[in-house]
Formats: structure tokens, C-alpha cells, sequence
């Protein structure tokens, strides 16, 4: 019994492994270390958090819902975007009644224009009143999708607004999805 007690920790000492050392022959220029895929990983799903994070901010919440060129006076607000962009979605709200967009679109040059407004409250009464196309012609009323030739190219107008041939809500968000 007291011979296994001795043999314990010389077993226990013999089956400890030391990591192989390799000698690495030394050169002349650098040498490049390979990352281990986990630290890669790691890497990468701390930057989309990060992202994520200035996503989520209020501020650039805010910059997002009002755009960089974006314009409100007297409850007409105007929103001007490149539509060498396109295809793009936009956020925008009313806050007062009666309120109008005017989503000019510079450097239009595409046979169509293809536009749909969507919200999530239930009876906002909402619409496209009008196009103005590159000519300079106004045309509508329309409703919530639009799907519309355009002659020329130039500077094309959405106006968004609410139908006065229908009853319900005027404030709210909504989103104009154009192509």
C-alpha cells in the first residue's frame, strides 16, 4: 500500500505533457502570424454590437427619421433625395394635421417611377396627391402605390398627403418606399 502511494505522484509527474517547441528559423523580412478563427470571430461579432449600438442611438435615430436634406416650413416638409440611389426607403411622421411631404427626387432618368407608402396605423388617412415630372406636368390624385411612366429625365416630386375624399387620422409615421 505505502509502494502505490509512492507511485501516485510519480505517475501523476510523468504524464504531465510540455508543449513541443518548435525553432522557428529566423529570416530576414517579418514573419506574419495567422489569427485563430475564434479570435476572427470574436473580432467581428464585437464590431457588429458596436454597429448595432450606433444604430440604436437616438441621434442617429434622429438623423435617419430626418435625412440630411430635409426642409419643414409652414407643415409642408421637403425631402430631397438622389435618385441614382434608388432603390431606398424613407422614414417620415406628421405631427400636425394637414401636413404635406414633397419628396423631389434630382437626376431622375429611369422610365418609371414605382412608390408605395406603408404605416402601421390603422385608419391614417394618407396618400400620393400628386407626381410632378421632369416636363414640369403635375398629375394625380393617386393612392397608396404609385406605378407611373416619366417622360424625360430631370427632377421628379412626390407630394404626399391626405385625401380629402376620405376621413380618418393625419398624424402619424409612415414609410415611402420608392424604386
Amino acid at each position: 500500500m505505502k509502494k502505490s502511494l509512492l507511485l501516485i505522484p510519480l505517475i501523476i509527474i510523468s504524464c504531465k505533457k510540455e508543449p513541443a517547441v518548435t525553432n522557428v528559423p529566423e529570416k530576414d523580412s517579418t514573419v506574419v502570424t495567422e489569427m485563430p478563427d475564434s479570435v476572427v470571430k470574436a473580432d467581428s461579432a464585437a464590431l457588429r454590437k458596436r454597429d448595432s449600438i450606433i444604430n440604436n442611438a437616438p441621434a442617429t435615430k434622429e438623423v435617419l427619421r430626418k435625412g440630411v436634406m430635409r426642409t419643414e416650413k409652414e407643415g409642408q416638409i421637403i425631402r430631397t433625395a438622389d435618385a441614382t440611389q434608388l432603390p431606398f426607403t424613407l422614414g417620415e411622421e406628421f405631427k400636425k394635421d394637414d401636413q404635406e411631404l414633397v419628396l423631389k427626387l434630382t437626376h431622375y432618368d429611369r422610365p418609371n417611377i414605382k412608390a408605395k407608402i406603408s404605416t402601421k396605423e390603422k385608419d391614417f388617412n394618407i396618400r400620393f396627391n400628386q407626381i410632378k415630372l421632369p416636363n414640369g406636368d403635375y398629375d394625380g390624385p393617386f393612392g397608396r402605390e404609385i406605378t407611373y411612366e416619366t417622360p424625360g429625365k430631370g427632377e421628379v416630386w412626390l407630394i404626399i398627403g391626405k385625401s380629402n375624399m376620405a376621413s380618418g387620422n393625419t398624424k402619424g409615421s409612415f414609410t415611402i418606399s420608392v424604386e
